[in-house]
């Protein structure tokens, strides 16, 4: 009842104003409308001479302080650019010829990332996850965490053996591996003495820290502070929004950033409330990016020597995934709603149900079958597939439009078609006559997913208090310098001695009065 009468705008403010998690689920033009992207200058106009007009753009996904990510021009027409490439590649080609194979002298090549240091605060999701790719490929990450004000993620199930505890959750653990573990109270001065420490001492190549902009600076740690202490330093921030503008202060969640860059209104049926895609979805869309800008500031530090500051606003990030919708709306000032399993490009495009299929883990249940039929050879063994020699023939669904214009009809059909076929094989008949398909998998079902057994996906890791614990592996593999989970996620402060002594050089006896003082900690 309080929110009937109020916009969601007006919510949001009040949400603003008081630190509340309330987030609008916008629309593509009020991602257009937003304050915070004006303040940040997030939109770019750019020329385009192909239609005599200019078109306002998303910007880049970060802001990089050095070296900052650049749109140049607009979208090539195709084929714009042949002449100028082909000259190039001419003028280049007798040098590539002559140019001599390097061979390495090293034997053992190192891993990606052997060599490099981060000091990480992030926690949750984005933050982990982005620093989890450098650790599991050689990056030495010495992640700090309080017992105070853990990790939220470590105390969301599950649970191991269903049994509640601050190291005993899955959720964070995949996140988390090949980290060493500090426990800190920052809330203390000897705390943040030791994070000073360690930045001239140890000397992170990499600070990475996902709390709002006041956090960091509040303990005397913010990019400026540290800069004096170590002046070639990366420094990666994200939060929800970035750390300028005028929404900046706002925490929240990935649920809340992927309702805010658009993807709650555009997901579910037209006649019923949004239906959001699963979890915190811009916590699993935005690492990539992350790891991307942070390589590149790596790389950009090895050839000029000069550090950086990152700021990744989740927000702004999230929305680049939907730009074709902002554009759209752009150009042609369409707001796109939802619109259920219809895709402009295929049709049929759906989510059939199945006959009930034996599961290892849970037991005989519903399965279903995704398909996507994307042109006319695709729809001809789609119907050979089905054996229906009369819808081939069927003017209703003769050509894309057709299937479109009749796709509740065409989607009767197909589920008549597969409610008594067993999922994985009618998938692989589909997939086998090029039509594509796949099972709709639950996460017991991947534990039987051929594909990811081949590639030997999951990793049995021994967790210091859970004992062995399977853990997601690698999201890529390099064929010559492959990573590998080199150690589960860490305890809080597990690793506190070994890092003060060797990091630092402290005695047994100033540890433990750490310790005592209750400035060091450990779960």
């Amino acid at each position: 009842q309080f929110v009937q009468n109020k916009s969601k705008l007006e919510l949001y403010d009040r949400a603003l104003s008081h630190r509340i998690l309330l987030a609008p689920c916008n629309t593509v033009d009020d991602i257009a409308a937003s304050p915070q992207l004006a303040a940040r200058e997030f939109w770019i106009d750019l020329d385009v001479p192909a239609i005599e007009a200019s078109l306002r753009h998303l910007g880049p996904f970060i802001k990089m302080d050095e070296s900052p990510l650049k749109i140049r021009r607009p979208a090539p027409g195709i084929g714009e650019h042949n002449a100028e490439i082909l000259e190039e590649l001419g003028s280049e080609t007798e040098k590539l010829s002559r140019a001599p194979e390097v061979k390495s002298d090293v034997d053992s090549p190192k891993l990606p990332f052997e060599g490099i240091k981060v000091l990480d605060f992030t926690w949750v999701g984005v933050g982990p996850i982005t620093i989890k790719y450098l650790a599991d490929h050689g990056a030495e990450v010495i992640r700090v965490e309080s017992v105070g004000r853990p990790d939220v993620l470590r105390m969301a199930p599950p649970f191991k053996d269903g049994t509640p505890g601050i190291n005993r959750s899955q959720f964070p653990a995949s996140y988390n591996t090949s980290k060493l573990g500090l426990g800190l109270n920052m809330a203390r001065p000897e705390g943040r003495k030791i994070i000073r420490d360690l930045i001239k001492t140890w000397q992170p190549d990499v600070i990475s820290e996902s709390f709002t902009p006041r956090v960091m600076a509040s303990w005397g740690l913010g990019y400026d502070e540290v800069k004096k202490l170590a002046p070639d330093i990366i420094y990666f921030s994200t939060c929800q929004q970035g750390q300028t503008g005028p929404h900046s202060h706002y925490a929240g969640f990935g649920q809340l950033a992927a309702s805010m860059a658009g993807y709650y209104h555009v997901t579910g049926w037209p006649d019923r409330e949004p239906a959001a895609p699963y979890g915190a979805y811009s916590d699993f869309i935005n690492p990539p990016n992350a790891f991307a800008a942070i390589v590149a500031a790596l790389e950009y530090r090895r050839r000029t020597g000069k550090g950086q500051r990152l700021d990744l606003a989740q927000f702004e990030c999230a929305a680049q995934y939907l730009a074709p919708a902002v554009m759209d709306y752009m150009v042609n000032g369409r707001v796109i709603g939802r619109r259920g399993n219809a895709d402009d490009r295929f049709a049929p495009h759906g989510v059939y149900p199945c006959a009930n299929a034996e599961r290892k883990y849970t037991g005989d249940g519903p399965s279903w079958l995704s398909i996507a039929v994307e042109n006319q050879e695709q729809w001809a063994a789609f119907c050979g597939v089905m054996g229906d020699s009369k819808l081939i023939t069927d003017v209703s669904f003769s050509s894309m439009e057709l299937r479109q214009e009749n796709a509740a009809e065409l989607d009767e059909k197909i589920s008549a078609w597969t409610a008594n076929r067993n999922a994985r094989e009618t998938m692989d008949k589909l997939q086998a006559a090029g039509v594509p398909a796949g099972v709709v998998q639950s996460q017991a079902d991947l534990w039987e997913d051929p594909q990811l057994e081949h590639r030997k996906f999951f990793t049995w890791l021994d967790h210091a208090e859970c004992g062995p614990m399977p853990y997601d592996g690698l999201q890529f593999l390099l064929s010559k310098t492959p990573g590998s989970l080199r150690m589960p996620q860490a305890l809080i402060g597990q690793h506190n001695n070994v890092i003060l002594r060797e990091k630092l050089g402290m005695s047994d006896d100033e540890i433990g009065n750490l310790v005592a003082e209750g400035v060091l900690e450990a779960s």
